[in-house]
């Protein structure tokens, strides 16, 4: 059967909207006549002649030769993914981690210089201020919300700005669209990590920014079941950071990235219910006397709302907000959650919680935490599917004042 003919009427260069290209925007890829991608488990694939196996061998990126190069399935998430944050490609990797990492490492080398914001994700971080400058890159950290700060960091040698917004876990925003014009001008590439907006509610790339990567863990894949990647750029970009990809090797197997796919079927649905519980659940938040302070883009409170409703036209799952009573109130909260789940990630179906200075009090000092924002009363919460009166229950039940008075 012909590739043309697997999908009578499929064309990938129509403008559907979100909804609709993420249940056909991979059809024109199918090789049989199956409803559902089949899952391709194969480490290596056949070549009939030599010079096919040369072709195959020689291809960037080629869905049929090993799969540390690229696989079907991949090439169907990877087609899903990139138009959905309209960039010419993507590319997945076995992490968001993975995806970052590769991205940057293929993209400089000794002697260039790098911008990353303050308040990023801690690995990422780590990756800016530890990892680079061992192999001869220097980095600049700048408050992403100082427009100034950012300019006057820029040298000659600056080759690249990563930015994220919103930001784990404090929720500052970043404005994209300044970013992007500022660095345009002078020729230096931009990336952006849209993990806690999702391409629903936000799209760097529209805004001007060159690579934008994800944590596909959160809510691409949806439920809470697989790690993976992606990198949504140009192709000739995809193509610098797919060399760094196969030696790093930080590969997606294809059972992750059939479920990834299968995830990605449900993201509009699943993304209206998560930010109308999100934003009624902060709103709520707001009103309850045990909290001190909540923290949600969507919120007329938040000191960036102004910016959240120019770039993003959702807010997402994820709240912040800190509790009277300090330290032991949110521990006591946490442990008091019947209904919401105390785990980390985010973006999944269910609602979960951490109180945020326990889960990285033994992987960050004092100094960094407090750098990043994150206080001894914090918490963060992904707000999943579940009816939003029994998640006001759960909370509520959570947040009464302790009998014993601790």
């Amino acid at each position: 059967m012909s590739r043309n003919n697997a999908h009578p009427g499929t064309d990938p260069g129509k403008h559907w909207r979100q909804e609709t290209l993420l249940l056909h925007q991979d059809a024109h890829l199918a090789t049989d006549t199956s409803v559902v991608a089949p899952i391709h488990y194969s480490a290596t694939f056949r070549a009939d002649t030599p010079e096919e196996f040369a072709e195959m061998a020689n291809t960037p990126r080629h869905p049929g030769f090993y799969s540390r190069y690229g696989n079907p399935v991949h090439k169907r998430v990877e087609a899903v993914i990139a138009a959905l944050e309209g960039t010419e490609t993507a590319l997945l990797t076995a992490s968001g981690m993975g995806a970052i990492s590769t991205t940057v490492l293929g993209l400089v080398k000794q002697g260039d210089h790098v911008i990353a914001q303050r308040r990023h994700y801690m690995s990422t971080s780590k990756l800016f201020e530890e990892v680079l400058p061992r192999f001869g890159v220097a980095s600049t950290i700048v408050d992403q919300t100082d427009l100034d700060e950012l300019a006057a960091a820029i040298r000659p040698e600056t080759r690249l700005i990563m930015v994220e917004t919103p930001v784990n876990p404090t929720l500052t925003l970043t404005d994209l669209a300044a970013v992007a014009t500022l660095a345009r001008a002078r020729g230096i590439l931009t990336i952006a990590d849209n993990t806690f907006a999702s391409p629903l509610n936000q799209k760097p790339h529209d805004l001007g920014i060159d690579i934008v990567v994800h944590s596909a863990t959160k809510y691409f894949g949806g439920h809470h079941d697989i790690t993976a990647g992606a990198v949504c750029c140009s192709e000739e970009l995809a193509e610098k950071i797919w060399s760094m990809h196969v030696t790093l090797g930080s590969v997606l197997s294809p059972m992750d990235a059939w479920l990834l796919l299968r995830g990605l079927r449900t993201l509009s649905l699943r993304m209206e219910r998560i930010n109308a519980n999100a934003l009624a659940l902060a709103q709520w938040l707001e009103t309850h006397p045990a909290v001190e302070r909540v923290y949600y883009p969507g919120l007329a409170s938040h000191p960036q709302h102004e910016l959240a409703r120019r770039q993003m036209s959702g807010y997402g799952a994820v709240i912040a907000f800190s509790l009277k009573g300090g330290f032991q109130a949110g521990t006591r909260f946490v442990s008091a959650l019947r209904l919401a789940t105390h785990a980390v990630s985010l973006g999944g179906v269910e609602t979960l919680a951490v109180h945020t200075a326990a889960m990285w009090a033994g992987t960050m000092t004092e100094e960094q935490m407090i750098s990043a924002g994150i206080e001894p009363n914090f918490i963060r919460m992904s707000v999943g599917v579940e009816h939003i009166d029994d998640l006001k229950a759960d909370l509520a039940q959570a947040l009464e004042p302790d009998p014993a008075g601790i």
